[in-house]
């Protein structure tokens, strides 16, 4: 055996030992079973997680998103209050106009004004107006309550409610400022308006007059063209 075949023999690595290899997959052994661990606690947090997002109401986000809104809107005007600023004015100058018409088409498709149909449906409409006006609500206490009371937290025919609770004293004081404003809009549309002379006359009492506006108001738009051919006789 020549030198160049002894060095080669020389550096081959010696074959392990039972416990040298026995030691390695204890070791490899350990490592898989604190990955398994991690991931099972990775898991369960996942788990835990998911069936607390299942329990929060289908709106959640949405109505999460816009309490930290109302909240920042609240601050930045307090803000703009203590400079002397005109908080609106300065909102309004920074919004593009592509923004503004964004915003106003938003706002058209999500509350649409559909004109009068029926009393049921302007009854909802002014409810709708009035929910949308209410401040945020109290997410954790509402899930209190409702573990609180069980299945009379939703009431019912068969369920006797008075005397469960006791409203607290914002609760009511929210309800009579709420009914104070409507009054007070109530009366501000309710004042007699006083007669132009120079107007047109189209109705024939004052009930005809008021309808009159009504549909005025809410088909003035879409019927001006057809108007203005009936008075220039052009109408076909």
């Amino acid at each position: 055996m020549d030198s160049g075949q002894c060095s080669n023999a020389n550096s081959e690595e010696k074959p392990k030992s039972f416990a040298e290899k026995q030691a390695e997959r204890m070791k490899r052994f350990r490592q898989l079973h604190t990955q398994r661990n991690e991931a099972r606690t990775h898991n369960h947090q996942e788990v835990v997680a998911e069936d607390a997002r299942n329990k929060l109401p289908a709106n959640w986000e949405s109505r999460k998103e816009r309490a930290e809104w109302l909240l920042n809107d609240q601050k930045a005007r307090q803000e703009a209050k203590e400079k002397g600023e005109d908080y609106d004015r300065t909102k309004l100058l920074n919004i593009s106009a592509v923004e503004a018409d964004r915003f106003e088409r938003k706002r058209k498709k999500k509350n649409p004004d559909v004109g009068f149909s029926d009393f049921e449906a302007a009854t909802k409409r002014q409810y709708d107006r009035l929910i949308r006006n209410m401040a945020p609500k109290n997410m954790e206490r509402y899930e209190e309550m409702k573990q609180k009371y069980g299945d009379a937290f939703y009431g019912g025919r068969n369920v006797i409610i008075h005397g469960l609770q006791e409203d607290r004293k914002e609760a009511v004081d929210n309800m009579v400022k709420d009914l104070e404003d409507q009054i007070a809009k109530r009366d501000k549309y309710s004042r007699r308006r006083t007669h132009n002379d120079d107007a047109d006359i189209d109705y024939i009492n004052e009930r005809n007059a008021k309808f009159n506006k009504k549909l005025e108001r809410f088909y003035g738009e879409h019927t001006a063209e057809i108007k203005q051919n009936l008075e220039r006789g052009t109408a076909v």
